[in-house]
């Protein structure tokens, strides 16, 4: 009688243990459509839920600027932060790599620019997204050659500003620039730009990879695992060209192989 109480116990305590574990995670993340939309979805965001569901958990998304979406996790907001470049100092336990963005130049076609490289940027005007010459490795090296440099968080803007032809290029995510230029694009002459004119994207850096923070290590490590299980059965890669194949007329080959 003994030996039976105590086997149930030990699966009453089994079974605390696990609801205990199972958790509402609220995920900080940057304000990057198509990877992370206002209601939840996007490349990134589907990434970042469907490896906490393997897990047993469930991700709530709050969305802010990107950049400051670090600062509030590290003033002791959120559960987690997402799209964290791999080994940034931040609070928390880092995860391994979960997702990389292919980071490159858009221009217009019509400027009959050659780029290949990051030296093919020297004496034009480049408008990149916040924080990009301290994630894009010699991006910050480079800056000095161009005619002019400058980073803002707002990316329609940055769209805004190439198909007005106030700068020459835009440096970021191949992905991201596509779907603010289909924004534009939709919303025609209201947009104040004519967004019909064709774009060339070329993917001049390596593909840049990030990681998320948690605060608890235990669920840190719980991503890690998942992640590393879905990735082995194809989902991740599935995830990624399901979304990339959206802008595939935009992107051509140039994003990644995806």
């Amino acid at each position: 009688m003994k030996t039976r109480f105590a086997a149930l116990l030990c699966a009453a305590a089994a079974l605390m243990s696990t609801q205990a574990i199972a958790a509402e995670v609220e995920v900080l993340v940057g304000d990057l459509p198509p990877m992370v939309n206002k209601d939840g979805s996007g490349r990134e965001a589907e990434i970042i839920s469907t490896t906490l569901e393997r897990c047993g958990h469930t991700a709530k998304f709050t969305i802010q600027p990107f950049t400051r979406h670090w600062q509030s996790f590290e003033s002791g907001k959120g559960d987690a932060v997402a799209t964290v470049p791999v080994g940034m100092p931040t609070a928390g336990t880092q995860t391994e790599p979960y997702v990389s963005y292919q980071n490159g130049i858009s221009f217009l076609k019509s400027s009959g620019a050659q780029v290949s490289t990051l030296g093919d940027l020297n004496g034009m005007k480049i408008v990149a997204f916040e924080g990009a010459a301290s994630i894009i490795p010699g991006l910050s090296d480079a800056t000095g050659g161009f005619k002019s440099y400058r980073e803002m968080a707002d990316q329609e803007t940055q769209s805004k500003l190439l198909y007005g032809k106030r700068v020459d290029g835009i440096v970021g995510d191949g992905m991201l620039f596509a779907e603010f230029a289909r924004h534009l694009q939709e919303a025609g002459a209201a947009s104040g730009v004519d967004a019909s004119q064709p774009i060339e994207f070329r993917a001049i850096f390596e593909p840049t990879p990030y990681g998320m923070s948690f605060r608890d290590p235990a669920i840190a490590a719980e991503f890690n695992r998942c992640f590393a299980e879905l990735e082995e059965e194809g989902k991740i890669a599935e995830i990624n060209t399901r979304w990339a194949d959206k802008y595939r007329d935009a992107l051509s080959d140039n994003y990644m192989s995806y």
